[in-house]
């Protein structure tokens, strides 16, 4: 699958049923394999505390990659 691919797919916590984001880089270690995906943050989940509009969401973290979403389980 190509980051291209990734990038379109919306991206859906379990725990909250809320669109996180979208997904704009991945995250590799240095012996090539991809540990995480880089989010940015979706409007609604930009939290006051911070002005980070972007997070990482490990790879353990994503539960199923579906044809049209990406289903992770995270709290922030």
């Amino acid at each position: 699958m190509r980051l291209s691919e990734l990038q379109n797919k919306t991206v859906i916590n379990l725990i909250d049923g809320k669109n996180i984001g979208n997904i704009i880089d991945l995250s590799i270690d240095e012996s090539g394999k991809t540990i995480g995906l880089i989010v940015e943050k979706h409007k609604f989940i930009i939290s006051y505390f911070t002005n980070k509009k972007e997070f990482a969401i490990k790879w353990e973290q994503i539960e199923k990659i579906g044809e049209d979403v990406i289903l992770v389980k995270v709290v922030y």
